[in-house]
């Protein structure tokens, strides 16, 4: 299907508002990042699903949800029109300085609110905004192949050719107690998947992280029944910090408690489980000065993550 103009000719300022609507997942949003109000986004949304002769969105209680059809078409336009605001700019009078639109950042949220976040802190005191995105890494890597992310903080490496992937950092994995929980564990029980009472806790059901780390350590595949499951890897290191049972973290999330005692890790081996993070950002595309800015301020902080004191 072509998306022309009874004309004939493509409206490039239609196709340029759905594509901020799509990126952004709100009309709201969208209307500030390209200078026009609420109404006139609605109304040119509409020309362009009459158009297309199939919705594009679907009303949300707060914000917008792409349909298929909009897939369809951000995959179609999204690259062609990235190239050519490059070029011509973002129609902004000449003279006036253009505002840049956020920066569209994914990632896990727990690596977001320890490192990320607070590393790129002084950029937005600077005036560089942020739009911040969490989930999962395959669904992050999807949503910036498809330009509705800038920049994705993720866990596995990004494959294909429309996105580039440089290494942040590695992150170490330790098995965790508080002291009164490891007094009473018992390593070898551990070992053999006999917990002796202490209560497992992990992120997911399925043990992912603890499931590797005993793989790697221990040589031998974990058989266990999580005591507790919280999809969310600080409440598991505030309720293991609270005497509820040993599991297995990111060293980074909890290095102050380490340091200061409120947990141990109940094993030291010479070869501890890692996992490498990448920053994956899209070939080609608009010139972003904001964008090379985080990216750079992230490749920075970064080495310093290497010398966080486990």
């Amino acid at each position: 299907m072509r998306h022309r103009k009874a004309d004939g000719s493509m409206d490039l300022t239609q196709l340029r508002t759905f594509l901020a609507v799509y990126r952004a997942g709100s009309i709201t949003a969208a209307a500030g990042q390209v200078g026009l109000s609420q109404p006139t986004v609605t109304t040119q949304l509409q020309a362009l699903e009459r158009q297309v002769g199939r919705p594009l969105f679907e009303r949300l209680p707060r914000g917008v949800a792409p349909t298929a059809a909009a897939h369809d078409l951000a995959a179609r336009v999204a690259a062609p029109l990235d190239a050519l605001e490059s070029v011509i700019g973002d129609g902004s009078d000449e003279g006036v300085a253009a505002v840049e639109p956020p920066v569209l950042l994914g990632g896990p949220a727990e690596l977001l609110a320890t490192l990320v976040l607070p590393a790129l802190a002084p950029l937005v005191a600077d005036g560089v905004r942020l739009a911040v995105s969490t989930g999962l890494a395959d669904d992050l890597l999807a949503d910036l192949r498809l330009g509705k992310l800038d920049l994705v903080v993720s866990t596995i490496r990004p494959r294909g050719r429309t996105v580039l992937a440089e290494t942040l950092a590695d992150e170490e994995f330790v098995l965790v107690a508080a002291p009164e929980v490891a007094a009473r564990a018992d390593l070898e029980r551990l070992r053999a998947n006999d917990f002796g009472g202490v209560t497992l806790v992990t992120y997911a059901p399925d043990l992912p992280i603890v499931r590797r780390y005993w793989r790697h350590v221990f040589d031998t595949r974990l058989e266990a029944d999580p005591g507790l499951v919280i999809p969310d890897l600080r409440a598991v290191l505030a309720v293991v910090v609270a005497g509820a049972g040993v599991s297995v973290l990111p060293s980074y999330l909890c290095t102050r408690e380490l340091a200061s005692g409120a947990i141990e890790k109940l094993w030291d081996p010479q070869d501890a489980p890692i996992n490498t993070v990448f920053l994956a950002r899209r070939v080609g595309g608009p010139v972003r000065p904001h964008v090379d800015r985080v990216r750079a301020r992230l490749l920075a902080a970064a080495r310093e993550w290497h010398d966080c004191p486990d």
